[in-house]
């Protein structure tokens, strides 16, 4: 007779868990990273006899080597999962929100809202396709993701539930910590350990990095714990500055360095080039969604490249009124990014302003990449700039007469 596995020696076919039952009969899909939390969660929906199949969002991050590792990390629980690849859609969105300039709190690129909206809408897409019932996620009941997913759940698929296991008494309850979380599941063989304690938390996207908690919590602490994943410190990167140059076509970048690109392609160029010259590591204390603060380390060197590249555009075609009325777009596409809002119709006016305002942004620019620093080289090639070098010449030109009456503009 063959020995019993670990799992069924370990544990009853069936935990109840009074959370969840309520969920009994329906398919749950519950979103992963193949981490700790994500392993102990589905782990535990499966115990509690739940139908669970498990989605995970391939949105290019840079500190995961290969996705497929999501899913066979995943299979040690019992549970399948679907890969969903989003690597495009996250860089149509990069393009998006360096178009409409969207950072958030203290000046930072938003890379985790930008993550978001794209990965919302593409898991809920595919658990819609897998006749999924509930979508459950891992978001903490203290931070912005949970506002997130129930928003994006609401307004794409209002007929599908939301389930939020670390909100549920009972869950937090029988896991109070992650040294809970590994036992539970070495207890049926599954290899899964805490290790030492982490100097802060990293989540990551195509557009960059958010280091957040543990040692970060302590603005006593600083910035300089963190080692970069996408560059170096400014302090590390090369003495010699790097000049780029960048092609756009109504706000869009077509071409690096001569070189026809994808959005893709262009983000990754970009986010090479930026992150070995230390630019786009910014500090901030954000305003979460919750109404508390939060403090965070973000690398965004991609799009703070092109981020400043096409800004030489925008000051080239933009009037004094339009500059005004973009930078009040802006403001509010970075809010509702934030709070989780994108397909909101306050959101889509305001991105479709900006796409009217900046449809003439097109031009070459080039820029030098500096110990962190984005420096302007030149500009040329915008068939819509209002920059007229004889009107603004202090010396004598053909351009402006100071002896005349200003026209009115």
């Amino acid at each position: 007779m063959p020995p019993k596995s670990k799992e069924s020696a370990a544990a009853p076919v069936t935990v109840p868990w009074e959370g969840a039952a309520r969920f009994k009969g329906k398919k749950i899909g519950v979103c992963v990273s193949g981490g700790l939390d994500s392993k102990t969660v589905s782990k535990r929906l499966l115990m509690a006899g739940m139908d669970v199949l498990a989605f995970s969002a391939d949105l290019g991050q840079p500190d995961e080597t290969d996705i497929q590792n999501v899913k066979k990390r995943m299979a040690t629980t019992g549970v399948d999962t679907v890969i969903v690849d989003l690597k495009d859609e996250m860089a149509q969105g990069c393009f998006d929100i360096i178009q409409c300039q969207a950072q958030g709190d203290g000046g930072y690129w938003n890379t985790t809202g930008i993550g978001r909206y794209v990965t919302c809408r593409g898991l809920l897409k595919a658990m819609h396709e897998h006749k999924v019932d509930v979508l459950a996620h891992g978001a903490t009941g203290r931070g912005n993701d949970q506002m997130r997913f129930e928003r994006y759940t609401n307004v794409l698929y209002p007929k599908m539930s939301v389930f939020a296991p670390w909100r549920d008494a009972e869950l937090l309850k029988e896991f109070p910590g992650r040294t809970e979380m590994a036992a539970y599941l070495n207890g049926f063989g599954i290899e899964a350990f805490v290790g030492p304690k982490k100097k802060y938390s990293t989540d990551a996207n195509l557009a960059g990095l958010s280091h957040e908690a543990e040692d970060l919590e302590s603005v006593e602490t600083s910035m300089l714990i963190v080692d970069p994943e996408m560059g170096v410190w400014p302090s590390q990167a090369p003495d010699k500055m790097e000049e780029v140059t960048f092609t756009f076509e109504a706000a869009q970048c077509v071409k690096i360095n001569g070189k026809k690109v994808t959005p893709q392609e262009a983000i990754r160029l970009a986010n090479t080039i930026g992150g070995r010259n230390g630019v786009g590591i910014a500090h901030a204390l954000e305003n979460r969604i919750i109404g508390t603060k939060s403090r965070g380390v973000y690398e965004a060197p991609g799009m703070e490249l092109l981020g400043k590249a096409l800004r030489y555009v925008y000051q080239a075609i933009l009037d004094r009124r339009a500059t005004r009325l973009f930078e009040h777009c802006s403001k509010i596409v970075s809010d509702q990014i934030y709070d989780g809002r994108f397909f909101d119709p306050v959101t889509t006016a305001s991105i479709k302003a900006i796409q009217e305002l900046t449809k003439h942004a097109s031009g070459t620019v080039t820029v030098g990449a500096y110990k962190g620093n984005v420096h302007f080289i030149s500009l040329k090639d915008v068939s819509a700039s209002l920059y007229n070098m004889a009107d603004s010449s202090m010396e004598a030109s053909d351009g402006l007469e100071p002896g005349l009456e200003p026209g009115v503009c």
